[in-house]
């Protein structure tokens, strides 16, 4: 509920959310793309048919602590992902208004439950992520936000009661619109034609090895 009541509230008040989107930014540079240029340059191309990259690397202790790691990550990204879900849920079942956790928690189960057992089921998410990733989510997070944006401030009305301003040392409003044009051009032929087509040839490749309820899908083969 605190969460979602963050949330509400930075719909408020967007401005808000500037130190979050700065956080965020500097953790994908100094963690995020590091660690997966590393074991890109480690593996290369074994990773286009083992997705799943903890399972290639040696049993160590700093592996197990990285696969307890991103358990917890996942289990938080999975609470979180699924708020929405649970408020309508128990709106539709009533217990909207219940202040016993016990029993929000026990009214979860029904959306939890067939979340968690279709996951065993198709293990194969890799894959599955990739191809949504580039042909829709570049539109949703990149192309749209950026053709919006563009379109909203079109007028010089619109421009001259927006609330806030382009920063005149980035170019102004010439300079966001040059820069929006870009992410435009570059997702839409880089993420949406290249990344499309290359997740699409890596789909049908590996199409042929998806298995239900595969105990360690994609997993090297033990040496004896």
């Amino acid at each position: 509920m605190r969460c979602c009541r963050k949330i509400m509230h930075a719909m408020w008040k967007p401005q808000k959310f500037k130190m979050i989107y700065l956080m965020a930014t500097l953790y994908v540079l100094t963690l995020t793309l590091p660690s997966a240029a590393a074991v890109h340059w480690t593996f290369g191309d074994i990773l286009l048919t083992h997705s799943n990259a903890l399972s290639l690397l040696p049993r160590t202790g700093f592996r197990d602590t990285a696969v307890i790691l991103m358990l917890i990550h996942q289990f938080i990204t999975f609470g979180f992902a699924c708020t929405r879900l649970y408020f309508v849920w128990e709106k539709f079942i009533g217990v909207h208004e219940t202040k016993s956790v016990v029993k929000r928690a026990m009214a979860r189960l029904p959306v939890v439950i067939p979340i968690w057992f279709l996951a065993i089921i198709f293990p194969f998410f890799g894959p599955i992520n990739s191809v949504v990733g580039s042909l829709l989510v570049s539109f949703t997070v990149y192309i749209i936000p950026a053709l919006a944006h563009m379109v909203t401030f079109a007028s010089a009305p619109a421009r001259e009661n927006a609330v806030e301003r382009p920063l005149s040392y980035l170019g102004g409003w010439m300079g966001l619109y040059a820069m929006n044009v870009f992410v435009v051009v570059w997702v839409l032929v880089v993420g949406f034609g290249l990344g499309g087509w290359a997740s699409m040839v890596n789909f049908i490749r590996q199409v042929g090895t998806f298995d239900l309820f595969a105990r360690c899908y994609q997993c090297p083969p033990h040496r004896p």
